[in-house]
């Protein structure tokens, strides 16, 4: 079989490409994976997001400290009746099975992007599927790696005495929040405009742009609609302590 002369042949480019031109192409990766199935990119995600996590763990433990400390203390304030070692070992056990409970979480929080941001898109019009939902989740969430590699970055050059809490190795509003005076609520909310979350939500809204045909006024309206319900699980959690 003879490829006409007038025919361009697609590049095939490699899923380890995409994870770089994610960076500086988005547009590219969403245009040629557009029609791909999800399943070894959300692998390939959650097992390098592992890596670095379990991977930097022992610089970012104090923060993990901090807030086994914070919870101990309002569970003890709610529940006077529970003793201190009933609860320090509780929080131990925690403290061990809180990385692995992060890592099943990340593709978990990948596939309801994506499917948030395909159920969203719906509203103006967009042609995305839910499948082609994910895809875009999925590469949108690679930013969020690097986010975990500068948040150890930051862990190692602070003062442990500073490290009382998760903002603390974000680069968000939170930053400037202390997490033992602030509400909440809006400690939530601030730790929320992070510097990676919002690269993610311009990704999203890029990929609904190019698979989605939405227009990028509207595309961004999507993506910040996404980004405000991502917000509920913290705010909600936030209102019931």
């Amino acid at each position: 079989m003879t490829v006409p002369a007038n025919s361009t042949a697609a590049p095939r480019t490699s899923l380890w490409e995409d994870f770089i031109d994610i960076f500086t192409s988005p547009s590219e990766v969403f245009r040629r994976r557009e029609h791909s199935g999800f399943g070894l990119q959300l692998l390939i995600v959650t097992v390098l997001f592992a890596i670095i996590l379990l991977g930097t763990k022992s610089l970012v433990q104090p923060v993990f400290d901090a807030e086994m400390a914070r919870q101990t203390a309002q569970v003890l304030k709610a529940h006077p009746e529970v003793t201190a070692e009933q609860i320090n070992k509780q929080m131990a056990m925690g403290a061990k099975l809180a990385p692995i409970f992060i890592i099943v979480a990340i593709p978990i929080s990948i596939v309801l992007t994506g499917l948030v941001l395909w159920a969203v898109g719906k509203i103006f019009e967009s042609k995305q599927s839910a499948q082609t939902g994910i895809v875009v989740a999925t590469y949108a969430f690679v930013p969020r790696i690097l986010g975990t590699v500068v948040g150890a970055v930051i862990a190692y050059f602070s003062n442990p005495d500073r490290l009382t809490g998760a903002a603390r190795i974000t680069v968000s509003l939170g930053q400037f929040l202390d997490p033992d005076k602030a509400s909440p609520v809006l400690m939530g909310l601030a730790t929320r405009v992070d510097l990676f979350t919002l690269w993610q939500t311009v990704l999203l809204a890029i990929g609904l742009q190019v698979t989605g045909k939405v227009s990028k006024s509207n595309s961004y309206i999507a993506a910040a609609l996404v980004w405000l319900i991502g917000a509920l699980p913290t705010v909600l959690g936030a209102l019931r302590r």
